[in-house]
């Protein structure tokens, strides 16, 4: 296959209607696989459904920090109180036990700096997340020696492509909850060309069901949901 094409998803965070939204997305660009950058069940509607959905796309999943706590049973919150009910403990487990990271080798790789290397937030822990605006120093500590031709990776919901001297970032932002300002869903389309041992990155906005989903919101037990719906509308940090 001289051509290769992977979908990154990050961020769901429980929004199942959004996420059926980008699936249907993804699905017309003809894409070989998707890839999931973490966070998936916590904050939104309908925790369940977004594991049920990404467990049946057999796809490769990695752990973000929330699915960390909800996997560890955190109840610090309400939110995530109830979030932890509803996954129960199977589902629970389900999250302690996804890897740290996904590496792609590419058709006719001639070394790791040809590779994809999706993350959760930096390729050293999934806390920290790499800013659009990073200065070399903070770049130096997030990102290190790592070998890849593209770093992939969401956390922060906020989209951005930025090409560094060996090594280019695509930050995928979130399905669920964006906040940068626009509250589309987004996700990240990247393409390899054997023939110039090279990737093509990309960043695609899809609609959101905003009204749908304040319906499902209020349908689902989830506390405090008033103050949840606004946040989501916003679309920004805090």
């Amino acid at each position: 296959m001289a051509n290769l094409k992977i979908a990154i998803i990050s961020d769901i965070h429980g929004f199942t209607l959004a996420l059926d939204c980008v699936l249907e997305d993804i699905e017309s660009f003809g894409v070989d696989q998707i890839i999931v950058a973490g966070d998936i069940v916590e904050s939104g509607p309908d925790p369940v459904g977004a594991m049920t959905r990404v467990r049946e796309l057999g796809c490769p999943v990695i752990q973000g920090n929330t699915d960390y706590l909800i996997g560890q049973g955190e109840t610090s919150g309400k939110l995530t109180a109830w979030t932890v009910d509803q996954m129960g403990v199977d589902g629970c487990q389900w999250l302690l036990d996804l890897p740290f990271s996904h590496r792609v080798s590419p058709p006719g790789a001639r070394s790791t700096w040809d590779d994809l290397l999706v993350v959760h937030a930096n390729p050293f822990d999934f806390y920290r997340a790499i800013a659009p605006d990073a200065g070399t120093h903070e770049l130096s500590e997030l990102i290190g020696e790592t070998e890849a031709a593209v770093l992939a990776f969401g956390h922060i919901h906020i989209a951005y492509i930025r090409t560094l001297e060996r090594i280019t970032l695509l930050d995928v932002s979130a399905v669920g909850n964006p906040k940068d300002g626009d509250l589309r869903s987004k996700w990240g389309l990247i393409t390899w060309n054997q023939g110039t041992h090279s990737w093509k990155t990309e960043l695609h906005y899809v609609d959101y069901p905003l009204d749908e989903t304040i319906i499902q919101m209020r349908a689902s037990g989830m506390p405090n949901v008033e103050k949840h719906i606004q946040k989501l509308k916003r679309a920004i940090y805090e």
